[in-house]
């Protein structure tokens, strides 16, 4: 009796599921039922997918700098006035932004309150 394979193995496998999910996507939607043969194969071959990806792709914390980029155009602050909202000067953020330096216990608590980024990734842990 023929084993049945329960994991992706290889990038060739990754590829054809990742075609398979691109099909599916188009033609399961919301309100596809769950019993559907297709909605069932795109949820399996999705599982496959992310278990295949935690490990050969895995995504790593956000550095402060990446997030601290991406909280400034999501709200639309420049250098200058996340210096204001966050109570240092401008020249601080330049150094938080180039990695020169990292920010103080307590300016930490106000990136993170302010901004509401995890402080985890504040205190880089």
């Amino acid at each position: 009796m023929e084993t049945i394979k329960t994991k992706i193995e290889n990038e060739t496998q990754y590829n054809w599921a990742m075609a398979r999910i691109d099909e599916l996507l188009k033609v399961v939607h919301n309100d596809t039922p769950d019993d559907d043969p297709n909605s069932i194969e795109l949820y399996l071959l999705s599982s496959l997918v992310e278990e295949y990806e935690d490990v050969y792709y895995p995504i790593g914390t956000p550095s402060l700098i990446d997030v601290l980029k991406l909280r400034m155009y999501e709200m639309g602050l420049s250098q200058a006035a996340l210096a204001k909202k966050i109570g240092v000067s401008p020249s601080r953020i330049c150094d938080f932004l180039s990695g020169k330096s990292e920010p103080t216990i307590q300016v930490g608590r106000r990136i993170s309150k302010e901004l509401n980024i995890d402080p985890a990734i504040v205190l880089g842990v």
